[in-house]
């Protein structure tokens, strides 16, 4: 049963506070990289036997295999698709960045180029669930930005076979290259290349603690979106609450992972105590009702406040991945608040809308790291390359001042290529 607790009874670091697993990661994932980079594809096929219990004879997803999966998958989930990839669309043309140029000095020219990767690796889970859902909000933010090629990595079944809806989401979003492959030995796979799975710049996409180890690991050798760590919501609702709501709110992180963490606070016992027995009602009718069990009686809790305001401070300190406000006017809330991976406004926008349709992305900084980091954008799939242009004119202007800012951090070749030039036209 999930735990109620007193405003103050629990420090702001440990309300996401959750047990993590024992054994050593990153040995692990150390192990898998370096045996993919000597190996390749062999030792892809090997981990697909003992971790997914398929036996492989080719990497890459067919476009047979893609035209089935679509003729396959329910039409009217289809149409859900393709509104909410239209969504996503939308919200994220905003995003795109434009180059820009600057001469407004005679003889002086700079400017900023700006340019998509030229090939992206999303990784999209599989194992306990499938996820079209982060086909669609990780693809899309990359064709927006223009990148070259998106290759999708996602492990399959034990039959070898990839789950239809994300196979037509994949369709839908227009990734250029599916693989089956999942897990650390996948993320590997991308950084480095394999005589299947091409090399990527950028690698995005949510994982679990092996994925995101080997993300972290070969950072550097690639660029990554993040290291997400398991699903967070803080939700923060007043005495007019309806209490199904949010304990089925609570439940939608929850059922995620063993690890997730849901948390209420609220200013009303009477609230808290309805929730807690309403989370009671509602968990045993889930199918993934062991996994939430598990999140909500270990790293789920209810705090009371005395004053809502008041908890807008810890919010901020926490950072939490999702923000549920549900109040009368969550815009009086909105400007407070600083840190936050995506805010959800008022009583009828559950966290879930975000999940999958709303338009917004759902990948988000998890652990606090909303303190300093974003939501998956268009942003994270460009790169930024500045130009400078001076006459000779423009530059024997400033040569002097050039050569002795140089001089004073004791750099004289510095100096030296600013004023031989200006020597030059003596």
């Amino acid at each position: 049963m999930i735990r109620i607790l007193k405003f103050g009874e629990v420090s702001p670091d440990e309300i996401f506070a959750r047990v993590e697993p024992t054994f050593d990661v990153e040995a692990i994932v150390t192990d898998i990289i370096k045996n993919v980079r000597q190996r390749g594809d062999q030792a892809l096929f090997e981990y697909c036997e003992k971790f997914d219990k398929a036996k492989l004879t080719a990497l890459q997803v067919t476009q047979t295999e893609i035209d089935e999966a679509v003729a396959s998958v329910d039409p009217d989930f289809l149409r859900i698709l393709e509104q909410a990839a239209a969504n996503i669309r939308k919200f994220h043309s905003h995003q795109k960045r434009n180059s820009f140029i600057i001469n407004d000095e005679d003889g002086i020219l700079m400017g900023q180029k700006i340019l998509p990767v030229d090939r992206a690796g999303l990784y999209v889970p599989g194992g306990t669930a499938s996820y079209p859902s982060t086909v669609l909000m990780d693809s899309i933010p990359a064709k927006i930005a223009g990148v070259g090629e998106l290759v999708m990595v996602t492990p399959p079944n034990a039959e070898g076979k990839v789950a239809p809806v994300i196979l037509a989401a994949a369709h839908v979003a227009g990734v250029d290259k599916i693989f089956k492959v999942g897990g650390a030995q996948a993320i590997a796979a991308l950084a480095y290349g394999t005589e299947s799975i091409p090399r990527v710049d950028k690698i995005v996409g949510p994982g679990n603690a092996f994925v995101a180890e080997a993300k972290r690991q070969v950072y550097g050798q690639v660029s990554i979106d993040m290291i997400a760590g398991p699903s967070e919501i803080l939700i923060i609702a007043d005495a007019k609450s309806d209490p199904r709501h949010l304990a089925a709110d609570l439940l939608s992180q929850a059922e995620h992972d063993k690890l997730a963490s849901a948390v209420l606070v609220t200013d009303s016992m009477a609230l808290a105590q309805a929730v807690q027995a309403e989370l009671e009602v509602q968990i045993p009718m889930l199918e993934r009702h062991e996994i939430a069990r598990a999140s909500i009686d270990v790293n789920g809790k209810i705090i009371v406040a005395d004053d809502l305001r008041q908890v807008i401070d810890v919010s901020n300190q926490i950072a939490p991945e999702h923000l549920e406000l549900c109040v009368d006017d969550p815009f009086a809330y909105l400007d407070q608040i600083r840190h936050a991976g995506s805010i959800f406004m008022g009583r009828n926008c559950p966290e879930a809308l975000g999940d999958y349709l709303a338009g917004p992305n759902h990948t988000l900084p998890t652990s606090g790291m909303a303190r300093f980091s974003s939501p998956l954008s268009v942003d994270d799939f460009i790169k930024k390359t500045q130009y400078t242009y001076y006459t000779r004119d423009a530059l024997a202007r400033v040569a002097k001042d050039v050569a002795k800012f140089a001089t004073a951090e004791g750099l004289t070749a510095h100096a030296k290529s600013a004023i031989i030039r200006t020597e030059e036209d003596a």
